[in-house]
């Protein structure tokens, strides 16, 4: 006789039969060892025999590991029983998941079965580095992973397990920990749970808070939680500045409020943008280049070209610089945000490295716009740079040396339209809006497409010279089809194939397609 028939024969309550095997998977930085000691903890003070045990996983996901706990009740003087030491598929009772797509890797290595398995899961997304590098859109569909939950799952509670933690100072483990009690998954009551958190002595009035909130997570669907109506945005909420720069702002916000709806809509937070990389009369450049295009634009059509053009002329201005880099990585902000992240209290110390890696081209792009063409043309003088400077640094921003150096870095934006850099990105953007208005009128589909394909540059240093060249390729494509009646579509077509791959494999079919027949 094995040891779960065993206790099934000598305990009258059949919730407390056998083993309750339970696996955790949590992503790096989300307490799942927390979870799992305090569920190891609360087992064994509740007169269960418990073990707990950890199998790393992928890099690819931050460090995921998959927490195995093992327990059933134990009588006073009967031996341990022998447990698991990793879940097996078809053989878990209770599975938590801490992010939606663990959720979704439990389900496909069947660990969540509808004849037992009760899963409980986050629906809020922490990307996968695979999601990560794709160029375009790489998020995986939650809804599909939801849709699969409930019909691998014999019971599902999904609900924001992150938000219910963070919104009351905590972190995830301790609201996941709440739902897990919320469930009835376990035959615990509340108390006990609490007192699983008492005992460990720190951060208890939080984790309590975090473990109520997924309590009460678990014991009303999500989609049965009234979601708040949202509130109106201010267009001068967090804007400061000295008196001057503020009534050229005011002037601005009140051009953009005089532009038609569907254009006003996208140039406000495209002229915050630009004002934030750089100064209230970038921003005036900024409504002069859209007024261009909405000059030529009419409203039968909706006003799609200047709408595209609003979003996308803020983002060929707000490049990615050393100056933009360095400036973003010293900001207050930003310090808050990753120790807020991190979980980091006033009386820790958080220390916080860079990687800073600029290649030749960076640094020429920072000189003066003569001096540095000049420069880009020497390959003598650009192996030099790249000698020089091409080197992998790592700067400890937590110290003051390497605070003040980015800080001063960052602090070059006036000297940043003078620069190589800037001439050649306005020479870009330039280029690009004259070739989209010249299909005006007549090609009004072929304009807004060539607008829409700024999107493929992005980024700094490497990544920004990924893009330029599939850029650069997919308007070599376009002006084989702009004569076609659905030469938008191919367009369109061209920039997602652009989208698929790091590479540009995708690109290249999609290229060699346009040309067997335009040729």
């Amino acid at each position: 006789m094995n040891v779960a028939t065993e206790l099934r024969a000598r305990t009258p309550d059949e919730r407390l039969a056998g083993i309750i095997k339970l696996a955790v998977m949590a992503v790096g930085g989300q307490g799942g060892g927390v979870l799992t000691s305090w569920i190891e903890n609360l087992a064994r003070a509740q007169g269960y025999a418990a073990q707990a045990t950890s199998v790393a996983g992928v890099a690819q996901r931050t460090g995921a590991t998959i927490y195995y706990i093992e327990m059933a009740p134990k009588e006073a003087g009967q031996p341990e029983p022998v447990f698991s030491l990793a879940p097996a598929s078809g053989d878990v009772d209770i599975l938590i998941a801490a992010e939606m797509m663990e959720a979704g890797r439990a389900i496909i290595r069947g660990f969540v079965t509808p004849d037992r398995t009760t899963l409980i899961a986050s629906t809020h997304r922490a990307l996968a580095v695979s999601e990560k590098m794709t160029p375009g859109d790489g998020i995986a569909d939650a809804d599909e992973v939801r849709a699969a939950a409930e019909i691998a799952a014999q019971r599902v509670i999904m609900a924001d397990m992150e938000q219910a933690a963070v919104s009351q100072g905590s972190v995830i483990s301790a609201s996941l920990f709440g739902a897990l009690a919320g469930s009835g998954a376990l035959p615990f009551d509340r108390a006990a749970f609490e007192e699983a958190i008492r005992a460990s002595g720190k951060g208890v009035e939080a984790s309590l808070r975090a473990f109520g909130a997924g309590f009460e997570a678990a014991q009303n669907p999500e989609n049965e939680i009234a979601e708040s109506a949202p509130q109106p945005v201010q267009v001068t909420q967090g804007v400061r500045g000295p008196k001057h720069a503020m009534r050229k702002w005011e002037a601005m916000v009140a051009r953009v409020e005089a532009m038609p709806a569907p254009v006003a809509e996208m140039a406000l937070p495209g002229l915050r943008k630009v004002v934030n990389f750089q100064d209230v009369d970038y921003g005036a450049a900024y409504l002069d280049k859209l007024d261009t295009v909405l000059a030529r634009d009419h409203a039968e059509n909706g006003h799609q070209l200047s709408h595209e053009a609003a979003k996308y002329i803020a983002n060929a201005m707000a490049y990615d610089d050393v100056i933009r880099v360095a400036d973003l990585k010293t900001r207050a902000r930003r310090f808050d945000r990753i120790r807020a992240e991190m979980g980091a209290g006033d009386a820790q110390v958080l220390q916080l490295t860079e990687f800073m890696h600029p290649r030749a081209e960076e640094v020429a792009g920072m000189l003066p716009a003569r001096l540095g063409a000049k420069i880009e043309d020497s390959p003598k003088w650009m192996a030099r740079l790249d000698r020089w400077f091409n080197k992998g640094r790592r700067l400890r921003t937590d110290s003051l040396r390497a605070f003040i150096m980015l800080y001063i870095l960052g602090g070059m934006k006036g000297w940043r339209l003078k620069t190589r850099r800037h001439a050649l990105e306005m020479d870009h953007l330039d280029r690009w809006l004259d070739t989209a208005m010249a299909h005006l009128p007549d090609r009004y589909g072929m304009a807004v497409e060539i607008i829409r394909c700024r999107r493929l540059i992005k980024g700094y240093s490497d990544t920004h010279a990924r893009g330029l060249s599939k850029f650069d390729r997919v308007l070599e494509g376009a002006a084989l089809v702009a004569h076609r009646e659905d030469g938008p579509d191919w367009v369109a077509r061209l920039r997602e194939a652009a989208l698929q791959d790091e590479k540009g494999d995708a690109l290249e079919g999609a290229l060699k397609t346009v040309r067997s027949f335009s040729g």
